[in-house]
Protein backbone atom coordinates (compact mmCIF):
# COMPACT_ATOMS: atom_id res chain seq x y z
CA UNK A 1 0.00 0.00 0.00
CA UNK A 2 1.54 3.60 -0.44
CA UNK A 3 1.28 6.23 1.90
CA UNK A 4 1.78 10.48 1.91
CA UNK A 5 3.02 10.70 5.51
CA UNK A 6 4.08 14.38 6.50
CA UNK A 7 6.72 14.17 9.74
CA UNK A 8 8.17 16.32 11.52
CA UNK A 9 11.31 15.25 14.03
CA UNK A 10 12.33 16.89 16.89
CA UNK A 11 15.13 15.45 18.85
CA UNK A 12 15.32 16.87 22.16
CA UNK A 13 18.33 17.28 24.65
CA UNK A 14 20.54 18.29 21.42
CA UNK A 15 20.12 22.41 22.02
CA UNK A 16 18.28 24.51 20.08
CA UNK A 17 19.62 23.67 16.18
CA UNK A 18 18.43 20.39 15.12
CA UNK A 19 19.27 20.81 11.07
CA UNK A 20 22.22 18.11 11.53
CA UNK A 21 19.53 15.73 12.55
CA UNK A 22 17.46 16.29 10.05
CA UNK A 23 19.81 16.22 7.63
CA UNK A 24 21.00 12.54 8.69
CA UNK A 25 17.15 11.36 8.24
CA UNK A 26 17.02 13.28 4.57
CA UNK A 27 19.71 11.01 4.01
CA UNK A 28 17.85 8.52 4.98
CA UNK A 29 14.99 8.86 3.02
CA UNK A 30 16.71 9.33 -0.26
CA UNK A 31 19.21 6.10 0.62
CA UNK A 32 15.50 4.39 0.95
CA UNK A 33 14.90 5.59 -2.70
CA UNK A 34 11.36 7.55 -1.04
CA UNK A 35 10.17 10.54 -2.72
CA UNK A 36 10.47 13.85 -0.20
CA UNK A 37 10.12 16.92 0.28
CA UNK A 38 11.85 19.01 2.72
CA UNK A 39 9.71 22.16 4.48
CA UNK A 40 9.92 24.50 7.27
CA UNK A 41 8.38 22.47 10.00
CA UNK A 42 9.06 18.42 8.29
CA UNK A 43 9.24 16.73 5.27
CA UNK A 44 6.51 14.98 3.09
CA UNK A 45 7.24 11.45 2.31
CA UNK A 46 5.97 9.18 -0.03
CA UNK A 47 6.58 5.27 -0.48
CA UNK A 48 5.73 1.99 -0.58
CA UNK A 49 3.86 2.11 3.74
CA UNK A 50 6.70 -0.51 4.97
CA UNK A 51 9.46 0.95 3.10
CA UNK A 52 8.48 4.28 4.89
CA UNK A 53 7.98 2.97 8.40
CA UNK A 54 11.15 1.41 7.57
CA UNK A 55 12.55 4.73 7.50
CA UNK A 56 10.98 6.81 10.36
CA UNK A 57 12.30 3.71 12.40
CA UNK A 58 16.03 4.30 11.11
CA UNK A 59 15.59 7.97 11.64
CA UNK A 60 14.91 7.64 15.30
CA UNK A 61 17.52 5.04 15.42
CA UNK A 62 19.85 7.22 13.65
CA UNK A 63 19.40 10.17 15.59
CA UNK A 64 19.37 8.40 18.97
CA UNK A 65 22.79 7.26 17.74
CA UNK A 66 24.06 10.87 17.14
CA UNK A 67 23.36 11.58 20.98
CA UNK A 68 19.86 12.56 21.29
CA UNK A 69 18.31 10.96 24.73
CA UNK A 70 14.82 11.79 23.42
CA UNK A 71 12.87 12.43 20.12
CA UNK A 72 9.11 13.62 19.61
CA UNK A 73 8.00 12.65 16.61
CA UNK A 74 4.85 13.72 14.90
CA UNK A 75 3.15 12.37 12.12
CA UNK A 76 0.04 12.67 9.62
CA UNK A 77 -0.47 9.88 7.47
CA UNK A 78 -3.13 9.26 3.61
CA UNK A 79 -3.55 6.51 1.87
CA UNK A 80 -6.18 6.06 -0.94
CA UNK A 81 -7.47 2.70 -2.01
CA UNK A 82 -10.06 4.20 -4.97
CA UNK A 83 -7.04 5.65 -6.85
CA UNK A 84 -3.06 6.03 -7.08
CA UNK A 85 -2.03 9.91 -6.11
CA UNK A 86 1.19 11.26 -5.44
CA UNK A 87 1.84 14.26 -3.40
CA UNK A 88 2.40 15.77 -6.75
CA UNK A 89 -1.10 15.27 -7.90
CA UNK A 90 -2.35 16.96 -4.78
CA UNK A 91 -0.57 19.86 -5.19
CA UNK A 92 -1.40 19.99 -9.16
CA UNK A 93 -5.07 19.04 -8.14
CA UNK A 94 -5.48 22.81 -5.60
CA UNK A 95 -3.19 24.99 -8.50
CA UNK A 96 -5.70 23.88 -11.26
CA UNK A 97 -8.31 25.43 -9.09
CA UNK A 98 -6.45 28.71 -8.39
CA UNK A 99 -5.35 29.04 -12.28
CA UNK A 100 -9.02 28.30 -13.43
CA UNK A 101 -10.01 31.69 -11.51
Amino acid sequence: MNVIMDICIVPLGVGVSVSPYIAECEKIFKAAGLNHTLHAYGTNVEGDWDAVMAAVKQCHETIHTMGAPRITTTLKLGTRTDKPQTMADKVTSVEDKLNAD
